[in-house]
């Protein structure tokens, strides 16, 4: 099938008037689970203002921006699927409601797999996306397709280098400090189980409630910190 550069520029166009931060392309072909041969990633950044805090713990403020940001996507996704369907293709809209779970742990099919194939960023030592523009300060979503869209070249290899910030800030001593590549498993990354068990109860105590949230790993990350300064001197 020959790639469409004047469909891919009006999707790239498109999906950023709907409020998407981040969008590009990847090809899907090989990748477990997935009927797409395409997948359209998108991301928007969380507010600096918001990020800051959680350095030391998660806020309520987190906790309502991270919900928000979630429907915010689940909207701008939908509309990336109307617009391809409006145009004779099958699209997909990976919302919140339609992620399947392969445990309580582990999506079947990760927003993270789409986004290093479409070129947004890597998997850092946190086991989180890290972009070049925010860091790991993002929530991600991704439509899934047909259309002939061009692919963008992808992310194969970590750009962390010997930094252990997120490592040694993780509460649940979860991160391995393992540098990652196209290929390296989750397992070998982090371990979910101690991450969730801490995420659990540094919600309890800062939140007084459990939820799978915490943030430290993504907050200090020194790429989320660069934009976080940027951000600075943009309102400053």
């Amino acid at each position: 099938m020959i790639q469409d550069q004047k469909l891919t520029e009006s999707v790239k166009n498109f999906l950023p008037s709907q409020g998407a931060a981040l969008v590009g392309v990847g090809d899907m072909e090989g990748v477990e689970n997935c009927p797409y041969r395409y997948a359209v990633s998108i991301a928007i950044p969380i507010p600096a203002a918001i990020v800051k805090p959680v350095q030391e713990r998660p806020t309520p403020e987190y906790c309502q921006t991270y919900t928000e940001m979630n429907r915010s996507l689940d909207e701008i996704v939908l509309a990336g699927e109307r617009y391809l369907r409006e145009r004779g293709f099958q699209a997909y809209a990976l919302t919140t409601d339609r992620v399947k779970m392969r445990d309580h742990v582990t999506s079947v099919l990760p927003h993270k797999t789409a986004a290093v194939r479409a070129g947004l960023g890597w998997i850092g030592k946190n086991c989180l996306l890290i972009t070049e523009q925010y860091g790991s300060a993002i929530r991600l979503s991704t439509i899934y397709t047909d259309a002939p869209l061009v692919t963008d070249e992808p992310v194969s290899s970590s750009k962390c280098g010997a930094c252990r910030l997120c490592v040694n800030a993780c509460p649940g001593h979860a991160l391995k400090g393992t540098l990652w590549n196209a290929g390296t498993s989750r397992s070998e990354i982090a371990d979910i189980e101690s991450c969730l068990s801490a995420m659990l109860a540094i919600t309890k105590e800062s939140l007084g409630f459990e939820k799978d949230i915490c943030g430290r790993c993504f907050a200090v990350c020194r790429y989320t910190r660069a934009y976080l300064k940027r951000q600075d001197k943009v309102e400053g």
